[in-house]
């Protein structure tokens, strides 16, 4: 994994919102005393949600504050997991899943759309609304292709797919996600195989069952 750093443009401060300041108190409580610091990820994961989407090296000192942690091992969590941003962030920030399974069915066309379309990887568009990034598995193999863009996942992609899905997100349009070909859900692509009758045969007559193998018995006196 590549060094990861804090970006180099910083706001000056961060602090939660009074919602999200009761959410981590809350969070907080679920554990006995002096074992706080157990909150770390799911309070880093409410800041950077707060700030659009990435994590500024305020909120860090921020949270070790609340936690009464050291800041370095707040920013060691930080750096260390990669669903951390530490650099803006689109609006519409894509994770395209570059592994094998999406790579076989076709994730370097969904690659070439996001250099096309959004640009360099890591860069967010002149006008805020896109970045993306290349990411390892993100566990929906049986729907490849797919991107996650912010917390949802859209499957089952092709290139002239995925570039109009970005369009219609410029344009303010609303985006099912999930596959995008039909299919339900991880269902065959082709539709259903089994069970199509309701357990009845094609010429509607209750279905027979299969027939079992029985070992026959080993005569009297056979050898080993």
């Amino acid at each position: 994994m590549s060094v990861r750093r804090l970006d180099s443009l910083q706001p000056k401060s961060f602090k939660f919102n009074a919602e999200n300041a009761r959410w981590a108190t809350a969070q907080m409580k679920k554990f006995p005393k002096g074992k706080q610091a157990s909150t770390v990820i799911p309070l880093l994961w409410r800041a950077q949600e707060q700030h659009g989407g990435w994590l500024p090296e305020p909120a860090i000192r921020h949270i070790a504050e609340i936690l009464d942690m050291a800041q370095i091992r707040v920013l060691e969590v930080a750096t260390f997991y990669t669903m951390f941003n530490l650099s803006p962030v689109g609006k519409y920030f894509v994770q395209l899943c570059g592994t094998t399974p999406c790579m076989l069915r076709g994730a370097e066309e969904i690659k070439e759309v996001c250099r096309r379309v959004i640009g360099p990887q890591g860069q967010v568009t002149e006008d805020g609304v896109f970045s993306w990034l290349e990411v390892e598995c993100l566990g929906a193999c049986v729907n490849a292709p797919m991107v996650q863009i912010n917390k949802d996942y859209y499957e089952d992609l092709t290139g002239e797919i995925f570039e109009q899905i970005l369009m219609d997100l410029r344009e303010g349009k609303e985006v099912p996600p999930g596959p995008q070909n039909g299919r339900q859900f991880s269902c065959p692509e082709g539709g259903p195989t089994t069970l199509l009758n309701g357990g009845a045969a094609k010429d509607g007559s209750p279905a027979k069952k299969p027939a079992v193998a029985r070992r026959k018995p080993r005569a009297k006196g056979a050898g080993k």
